[in-house]
């Protein structure tokens, strides 16, 4: 998969969050700017989807990670909103429950991956289980490297049966976190979101960075790409990410399948549904008489 994107980090390179801009904004100067072209891509994300889902020859995963409120859940609301329900499941993954954490560690989200014709969005994901026991010292440098291993043959086994993953790191600063932090505190209808882990976690920012700049390291390619998108201001993250999904799923060259019979000319309005059906029945069975056997030798051959 060929995508041109500056936000694409590129396999094995050195990544150093600090040097990475929070607060880009591209072309764009404001949320204004933003909207119309917001607009065509979740028109275009509809059209493309719902080719996805008759063709059913590919699937879609889509990663989401970030600092807590980064801005995951606003993303999906956003960008996704035009999107047939039918085609589309979101996957949340929080602590393991005690039957997560007696199985090996990919095992909730493999139950969790995308049917081909189906996009697939994790909010949150594998990578989980990479961060937070790192961080907390619950697992060695040297087990996140082999997990991160496995990552790497996991998503190349879905690449290699028709999975197209897409990996977003949201990255905002610790100023923004903060002021959407307190913009919860300060609103009672938001506190609902808050927990006691949004304060703890705070202090190991560092050791989170640490970590996601070896994740985006070690685990970028190009059949599983991430990207890092400048998410401190949630109208530019939105367009970000939505022109990248519009370039990869164009890139799919996906058509509708081909029909199963042959239904033009039916008239439904001036005909009865008996009449449609042994018109129909009739197509097929001229079209099985034309057909040529199967052992039938061209006559060039003779």
């Amino acid at each position: 998969m060929k995508l041109k994107s500056s936000y694409f980090v590129k396999p094995h390179s050195k990544v150093r969050l600090s040097r990475l801009s929070t607060s880009e904004t591209g072309s764009f100067h404001d949320k204004d700017d933003v909207e119309p072209v917001l607009a065509k891509h979740l028109e275009q994300l509809a059209a493309l989807q719902e080719v996805l889902y008759a063709s059913q020859s590919k699937a879609v995963l889509i990663v989401l990670q970030g600092m807590d409120t980064a801005g995951k859940d606003g993303t999906i609301r956003h960008i996704f909103s035009g999107i047939n329900p039918q085609g589309c499941d979101v996957a949340a993954f929080k602590v393991p429950t005690p039957l997560e954490a007696r199985h090996e560690f990919l095992w909730r989200c493999q139950a969790q991956t995308p049917a081909r014709g189906m996009i697939e969005i994790f909010n949150r994901s594998h990578y989980e289980d990479v961060l937070s026991p790192r961080v907390h010292g619950l697992i060695s440098d040297k087990v996140a490297r082999r997990r991160m291993d496995d990552i790497n043959a996991w998503e190349q086994t879905l690449a290699d049966n028709e999975v197209v993953i897409l990996k977003f790191f949201l990255h905002i600063s610790h100023a923004e976190q903060t002021r959407r932090l307190q913009a919860r505190i300060d609103t009672p209808d938001k506190r609902w979101k808050l927990s006691p882990a949004d304060f703890a976690e705070r202090k190991f920012w560092p050791k989170y960075v640490d970590a996601y700049e070896d994740i985006l390291r070690d685990t970028s390619h190009k059949h599983a790409p991430w990207f890092v998108i400048p998410a401190d201001n949630k109208w530019y993250r939105n367009i970000a990410i939505s022109q990248i999904l519009v370039d990869a799923m164009k890139g799919l060259k996906l058509e509708y399948p081909k029909p199963t019979f042959d239904p033009s000319g039916i008239k439904l309005t001036k005909e009865s549904a008996d009449s449609a059906v042994k018109k129909i029945a009739a197509r097929k069975k001229r079209k099985g008489k034309d057909a040529p056997a199967a052992d039938a030798t061209p006559a060039s051959s003779k």
